[in-house]
């Protein structure tokens, strides 16, 4: 393990309107507020935070000329009821099928309610990252994030347990990588890994495949993941 994953962050040109989304929707709770982020915390512990990015072009799901990068799946024990929650605070539907519907939140960024009648609120499953191989991506994180896979194959992976902020990969054929800072290729997504040396976590990221990007700040550094997405390795 290099770091622990602290954060999911989402590209936004309105912080607020899609903080507003998530916690209407989901019932998360701010943490924080500037006028770059909006920290929120869900009620199963996941921590996401909302960046602003005035550039931020929106994915168009499925169309592989805007393709996405990441999307959240949301358990929810009814799927009408959360698709017609979803679509009243701003959801766009794009798809669906009886276990779960696919919908663009007022970002632009698709996320999944998956059926799941045992829970009484919503709650999220994990992060699903785009990837041209799951197997790969899921072994860098797995070792990045100190957490075992616990699923591969059929182009999919996951990394952690049930209920401990699992992260998933799907396998995609013309997968297209962001080119971060470049508008024209969002990120969209990124991670946030919370390190204790910089120095020492930075040299195994890099064995493990990443590439490190010019952009740093006071406690933070910008990498690239072997499928080209961008995540920060930060410090206290």
């Amino acid at each position: 393990m290099i770091g622990t994953l602290r954060t999911v962050v989402l590209d936004a040109p309105d912080i607020r309107r899609l903080a507003a989304f998530y916690t209407a929707l989901g019932g998360w709770t701010e943490r924080y507020t500037d006028d770059e982020w909006i920290g929120l915390q869900t009620g199963d512990g996941w921590r996401i935070a909302i960046q602003s990015s005035p550039d931020h072009v929106p994915p168009r799901w499925p169309d592989p000329e805007r393709p996405q990068q990441a999307h959240l799946d949301l358990r929810v024990p009814d799927l009408a009821a959360g698709a017609a929650r979803a679509v009243e605070l701003g959801a766009t539907p794009l798809r669906e099928n009886e276990n779960w519907h696919t919908l663009a939140d007022p970002a632009g960024h698709p996320f999944d309610l998956c059926l799941f009648p045992a829970n009484p609120e919503p709650t999220l499953m994990g992060v699903m990252l785009d990837c041209p191989d799951a197997k790969e991506l899921s072994g860098f994180y797995a070792e990045l994030l100190g957490k075992p896979v616990t699923y591969s194959g059929d182009g999919m992976a996951m990394i952690g347990e049930e209920g401990a902020q699992p992260i998933m990969f799907q396998q995609v054929a013309d997968y297209r990588a962001p080119r971060w800072p470049d508008p024209a290729y969002p990120q969209q997504f990124h991670l946030d890994v919370t390190v204790d040396d910089v120095e020492v976590a930075e040299q195994g990221a890099l064995r493990l495949g990443a590439t490190r990007l010019p952009e740093e700040g006071e406690n933070w550094r910008v990498y690239t993941d072997p499928a080209g997405k961008p995540f920060c390795l930060c410090w206290d």
